[in-house]
């Protein structure tokens, strides 16, 4: 759409100068920007101009479609009200389409109830069915509410439409909401329960068990739980690689490798990457390389995954000009880097402080055709949060919409914690509008902070606006900004509109706050990460 505007332009007046395309650009996004959240009727009548009909391309409007019907879910107040503006709004759903909304509510942190109505209703229309990742997706939104009711509710309900909608992946992703707030022996209770769910209780559903506990509870534990329930199914390669990847010792590494290879299960690349990014993560570079050497003499070829172990472990011993190599590297065989491979390059830029090539080595990545992502942006938030940069900050997190990458709840995190350091309400007041109109990042936390802000300056009109509209977006603030506006309110003798805040905080249940994980993350430095 941007190349139409500017050829439109062309044709109408020749040559035009650099700064006028740069505006023109500009303008041509804020169009695309108006046609994504328009009507359908409106839609058609601007594909109906013929210098634009031919940039408007069926993805275009599947996104469009997404977030049309995603404001449609988070403004609906009932079923009822759900269901008539999904009817009027003439977009035709699809498996497609409500993949997208459901991930896209999943991106948001909305209402998990309001989803859930959605999700129910597409379920009803005749001759349609869910696909598993809509169903995942669902179960993960519940899951990360602590909704377990409602998520065996529905597991038991697809069970009798359509079993084969549960998959091994189901599993995983109902586990490890469960283990997140439960003990080992809960979590494997609750995974018992799906062999009455499934259609095949295979190693499959084994593994699932096994990854959810190295990655949310010790590798002891799943060591412990593997040793109690291998009477009951047979192991196979994918278990042992499973059990590999939650070592962090690379002793411990080293001895289940040979263990492994001693029953007779041959390693694949799978198995090797495991080893070499313990040893990567353990700053033991001679050995990662050794494990290399052993893959090329076995015929296995490196691929992206290999090469960003070394290009992270590379970083953490304080080469990152070495580990940037490793991206020219790997182009000579035949391997080329992926987002991942590159944010594993700038994160090691940002570790040594060297700031200047972070930004160099994205703008690379954009010219090989790798879109940035939010892990991008927020390896060099992360940065500039330490350094206390909120200018440079808010700069790149302007990029980051321009871009139209939608900030996560970490970029959300760095920004309003510098802004409450140096007291931006006005910056903070935009960002919580920005995720209020687009639906991006945790309202909870980010809340947290800002009306911690505001109560702390006084501006008691602005925290209550922002709490009201949590409430209408069916999200619950934590209890303790409610005590901190409760003291405002009672302070500025508005006792009614106190007692009205209090009744809408009391519709929610106990215990369906979210983790804080997200909040611990941000106390880690960079070097952390690889």
């Amino acid at each position: 759409m941007v190349e139409s505007l500017q050829r439109f332009l062309l044709i109408e007046s020749g040559k035009i100068s650099k700064e006028a395309m740069i505006v023109l650009k500009f303008k041509a996004l804020q169009f695309h920007n108006i046609f994504c959240i328009s009507p359908p009727w409106m839609r058609r009548c601007l594909a109906s101009i013929p210098h634009l009909k031919s940039d408007i391309s069926p993805c275009s409007q599947q996104n469009s479609d997404v977030e049309n019907v995603f404001r449609i879910i988070t403004d609906s107040r009932d079923p009822q009200s759900l269901k008539r503006s999904l009817k009027s709004s003439q977009i035709l759903l699809s498996n497609e389409l409500i993949d997208g909304v459901l991930k896209r509510v999943r991106f948001s942190h909305s209402d998990p109830l309001s989803a859930l109505e959605f999700y129910k209703l597409t379920s009803k229309k005749k001759s349609f069915f869910p696909t598993p990742y809509s169903l995942d997706t669902m179960l993960y939104i519940l899951g990360r509410n602590r909704r377990f009711d409602d998520i065996w509710e529905l597991l038991i309900e697809t069970k009798r439409k359509d079993q084969s909608l549960i998959t091994p992946r189901t599993i995983q992703v109902v586990l490890a909401r469960i283990a997140k707030v439960s003990s080992v022996q809960q979590t494997v209770t609750s995974f018992k329960k799906f062999r009455r769910l499934v259609p095949e209780f295979d190693v499959s559903c084994y593994n699932a068990l096994f990854r959810t506990l190295c990655q949310e509870k010790s590798m002891s534990d799943a060591r412990y739980i593997y040793h109690s329930l291998k009477h009951e199914f047979r192991p196979n390669l994918q278990t042992f690689n499973i059990l590999l990847s939650g070592w962090k010792s690379s002793e411990d590494a080293e001895a289940f490798f040979a263990e492994m290879e001693d029953i007779g299960v041959e390693p694949d690349i799978v198995s090797y990457n495991i080893l070499v990014e313990v040893y990567c993560k353990g700053r033991d570079m001679k050995k990662a390389y050794e494990v290399v050497d052993r893959m090329r003499d076995k015929g296995i070829d490196l691929d992206v995954i290999t090469y960003t172990s070394l290009i992270g472990g590379l970083g953490l011993i304080g080469q990152p000009d070495k580990a940037r190599d490793i991206l020219k590297e790997m182009r000579e065989y035949g391997c080329y880097p992926d987002v991942a491979a590159y944010n594993a390059a700038i994160r090691n830029f940002c570790i040594a402080k060297r700031m200047g090539d972070a930004y160099s080595l994205m703008e690379e990545m954009v010219r090989k055709g790798l879109n940035a992502n939010a892990t991008t942006y927020n390896v060099i938030l992360r940065s500039l949060y330490w350094f206390n940069d909120l200018r440079s900050s808010w700069n790149l997190y302007k990029t980051m919409r321009a871009a139209r990458c939608l900030p996560n709840t970490q970029s959300c995190m760095f920004l309003i914690r510098l802004m409450k350091r140096q007291e931006k309400v006005d910056m903070a007041l935009e960002l919580w509008n920005d995720m209020v109109c687009n639906g991006f990042g945790s309202y909870t936390l980010v809340s947290d902070i800002l009306l911690g802000l505001l109560c702390d300056l006084g501006k008691l009109e602005e925290a209550e606006k922002c709490f009201l509209q949590m409430l209408e977006k069916g999200q619950q603030p934590s209890q303790v900004s409610f005590r901190r506006i409760k003291v405002l309110m009672e302070l500025a003798g508005k006792n009614e509109a106190l007692s009205k805040l209090s009744e809408k905080m009391s519709k929610f249940a106990p215990g369906s706050r979210i983790s804080l994980s997200d909040l611990n993350e941000l106390e880690r430095p960079v070097s952390d990460f690889i």
